[in-house]
């Protein structure tokens, strides 16, 4: 993500947006994926936001890095306990062959539709042969700019499989459902687990 406009709504609703993400536990989704992965693997959350998810992570055993775009989502994210938080952007992923799973969590929604074949090709290179990859997009077509500021572009199924697919990664069963964003709206998605 480095479009400056999103980074900075959530450079300024980074506690908002970590109160609405709070959870005492990992919900299915997450589960499952950690169910995926060998004991003690390397996982990198790659738009961790306050690092919800990189905690629970680091509480299963996971060596978890946390990157994100906002200096104050990764404040938020280098407070958690065996968590290495480092403020980066997507086209910064340059490792090859190193994770055992990456997970971009509603992230990778912010970049634009033209540069998804890079960045999910990097996503590639980064892991393991057989290691897996995590994405959850809002569904829909185009792009456009939230009430609040945010830059998002949208996914049909088929149309983030036609990119896993062309980076060289296999998208498994998606799940499906809509929540209410930080902006209020409620919103449907879509997520996969992709294997490289």
């Amino acid at each position: 993500m480095s479009d400056p406009d999103t980074i900075r709504v959530y450079d300024t609703r980074a506690a908002d947006y970590s109160k609405m993400t709070v959870s005492d536990k990992a919900g299915p989704i997450l589960n499952a994926f950690m169910q995926l992965l060998p004991a003690g693997g390397r996982v990198l959350d790659l738009g961790c936001g306050p690092g919800t998810s990189s905690a629970h992570f680091a509480k299963a055993g996971f060596v978890v890095e946390a990157w994100d775009a906002s200096r104050e989502m990764v404040a938020l994210a280098a407070q958690i306990p065996d968590v290495m938080a480092r403020q980066a952007v997507f086209a910064d992923l340059d490792a090859k062959g190193i994770y055992d799973g990456i997970w971009a969590n509603f992230s990778l929604l912010h970049a634009p539709r033209d540069d998804m074949p890079a960045h999910l090709s990097a996503i590639k290179n980064a892991l393991k042969p057989g290691g897996k990859f995590h994405i959850a997009v809002k569904e829909g077509e185009g792009s456009k700019v939230d009430p609040i500021g945010r830059r998002y572009t949208y996914y049909t199924q088929d149309s983030l499989s036609a990119l896993l697919r062309a980076a060289g990664l296999t998208p498994g069963p998606y799940a499906t459902g809509a929540d209410n964003g930080l902006d209020g709206v409620r919103a449907a998605w879509i997520s996969t687990t992709a294997t490289a």
